[in-house]
């Protein structure tokens, strides 16, 4: 199996869900503004849409967008997903909510002149706090680390790297998830610590 990523976006969330998971996989590299992949060749070859992560299995067959790759990972690994009744569901409901209404506008947010930026910014913000109740117990559904835990890590983590104020408790959730094993292993090959 190989994880097409680029270092610091949200293929992130995606490899640290997978070495949670304890599976095997090749990281491959992709240079986002070239589409080069860093063994060389053009990722558009692989993926047309230019995006990571893509999943590539071994018997050719790819899976794309960080929903579905979260998902598929859950499923390999139980313990990464709520449990109880509608939790594939919920899961599904969360993975959703942070793909569109979070992950989605950091891109409108970075292509526009910074005078233009703050009501982008402002609905980023707004959101963070919407989920921020929801990690009063440690993690989105309580006690567990889930792979929505790590796609919303992920996003959170950049949003400070963009100088964000997150609301309470976000500090502390990003200081418990970067304290994760699997979290070091993905920052450290990507590059990134």
């Amino acid at each position: 199996m190989k994880l097409y990523s680029a270092p610091g976006f949200t293929s992130l969330a995606d490899h640290i869900a997978m070495l949670e998971a304890g599976l095997q996989f090749d990281l491959v590299k992709v240079d986002l503004e070239t589409r080069q992949i860093e063994s060389g060749g053009l990722y558009t070859d692989i993926n047309p849409t230019g995006y990571v992560p893509a999943l590539m299995f071994d018997d050719g067959e790819m899976l794309t967008e960080n929903v579905a790759i979260l998902a598929w990972v859950a499923d390999c690994e139980p313990k990464l997903a709520p449990q109880g009744h509608l939790s594939r569901y919920r899961l599904l409901e969360m993975l959703s909510f942070i793909a569109t209404e979070i992950h989605k506008r950091f891109p409108t947010y970075l292509s526009l002149p910074e005078e233009v930026r703050e009501p982008t910014g402002l609905q980023i913000v707004h959101w963070f706090g919407f989920v921020a109740g929801r990690l009063e117990r440690g993690y989105l559904f309580g006690e567990i680390f889930t792979v929505a835990d790590a796609y919303l890590f992920q996003l959170a983590w950049g949003a400070t790297h963009l100088g964000f104020s997150l609301p309470e408790p976000f500090e502390g959730y990003i200081a418990r998830i970067m304290q994760r094993p699997s979290v070091q292993a993905a920052l450290h090959r990507e590059g990134l610590a």
